[in-house]
């Protein structure tokens, strides 16, 4: 009898961090994939990743609303209980063996704790990273919720270990992301331009020089947002490089955020920004392959370009901590610091690729240890 693994999605981000992950679950002989998409991965602001994910092939089990409107830290909050409450509905219904839990953000707590509180095994992606903001608590919360953890490199092995996970549950898989990244850098090209000429703004040429940005809001920082969204953009107005601008996540502060860029577009002063919600996630590490540098604070600057070997100007606080290669330069928010770091950078140009946070082969290795490992009659996880 396969044994069915329910993986949760609930972000854009979360999608390209487990995508090869999911087709490995899904085509491997012992593993039943049962996939429940959630909260912003849903919505069409966000750039409704689920209808991403059925285009690769991946049609959902159960679907959860749970985006409480607002932005803020009560609405996240409020967001994550009512995550608990529909999860434990689906969880019943669909009686899985294990669930999976991704990275860090406040929406993927819910699916550690939902399946702790119903004796459900619960496996962990990404754990033991150190990075700013209440993300790394939610990171280390799920940790200890979690009875395996499939981790990216030895650092984060060691300080799952050190927070007193039995060695034999903890692996270094890699990151599925980089799966992707491996791919984009052997070859596959992206040839669907209409994704880009979705997005509005500037027109830009896809085969010109232009520069890339992510910025999201910082939860412990969520009332500066609007500020340092402002930062960002005045910098990005007075470089000579045309940009694609990536919406923000679904985090406290992303209304103040979403204020900034539309301040700026109502005052025409985005002449250079061509604004887009989404991607599919090889057409955007395609997109992020030909830019000449990547400016913001996403993890997607740290992880998968360090394995691109693309420059990055990464700002401010949300990364703090997290292992980086040599393709990182850090500033703080501030128009100028960032505008030369740009400079700086494009001067710079790529770097060699670091595999600091894998290989390429995270998703069969993924679905190799999911079905090495031991389960028990009551559910509990034997080593």
């Amino acid at each position: 009898m396969k044994r069915r693994i329910c993986v949760v999605v609930t972000a854009r981000p979360s999608y390209s961090r487990i995508k090869s992950a999911l087709l490995a679950i899904k085509k491997h002989p012992d593993l039943e994939l049962q996939l429940v998409v959630a909260a912003s991965a849903l919505l069409e602001r966000y750039g409704s990743v689920v209808d991403v994910m059925r285009e690769d092939g991946l049609e959902p089990d159960a679907q959860v609303y749970m985006v409480v409107e607002g932005e803020n830290l009560v609405t996240s909050a409020k967001s994550t209980g009512i995550g608990i409450v529909e999860l434990a509905t689906i969880f019943d219904n669909l009686k899985p063996d294990a669930v999976l839990s991704i990275a860090d953000r406040y929406e993927t707590i819910a699916t550690a704790i939902t399946g702790s509180y119903m004796n459900i095994p619960v496996i962990h992606v990404q754990g033991g990273e150190v990075t700013g903001s209440i993300d790394e608590k939610v990171r280390h919360a799920v940790t200890k919720l979690s009875n395996v953890h499939l981790v990216s490199n030895k650092g984060a092995y060691d300080r799952v270990v050190k927070m007193g996970e039995v060695e034999g549950s903890v692996y270094i898989t890699g990151c599925p992301s980089i799966d992707l990244a491996k791919d984009v850098m052997n070859g596959m090209t992206y040839e669907d331009f209409d994704d880009l000429k979705r997005g509005v703004g500037a027109h830009i040429d896809f085969n010109s020089d232009y520069i890339m940005v992510m910025q999201h809001p910082v939860t412990n920082e969520w009332q500066e947002a609007q500020m340092q969204m402002t930062e960002t953009l005045k910098a990005i107005e007075k470089c000579e490089y045309p940009a694609y601008w990536f919406w923000p996540n679904v985090d406290a502060g992303s209304d103040a955020g979403s204020k900034a860029i539309r301040t700026f577009r109502e005052q025409g002063r985005c002449k250079n920004i061509r604004f887009l919600k989404n991607l599919p996630p090889e057409a955007f590490l395609y997109v992020l392959k030909k830019s000449m540098c990547l400016v913001g604070n996403s993890s997607v600057g740290i992880r998968e370009s360090s394995y691109l070997g693309i420059p990055v100007v990464n700002i401010g606080s949300r990364q703090a901590g997290r292992e980086r290669s040599a393709n990182v330069i850090d500033v703080d928010y501030d128009e100028n610091y960032i505008l030369e770091a740009i400079k700086t950078q494009v001067t710079n140009g790529h770097y060699a690729s670091s595999d600091i946070y894998g290989d390429g082969s995270a998703g069969e290795r993924v679905a190799d240890v999911l079905s090495k490992v031991e389960f028990n009659i009551d559910k509990k996880i034997t080593y």
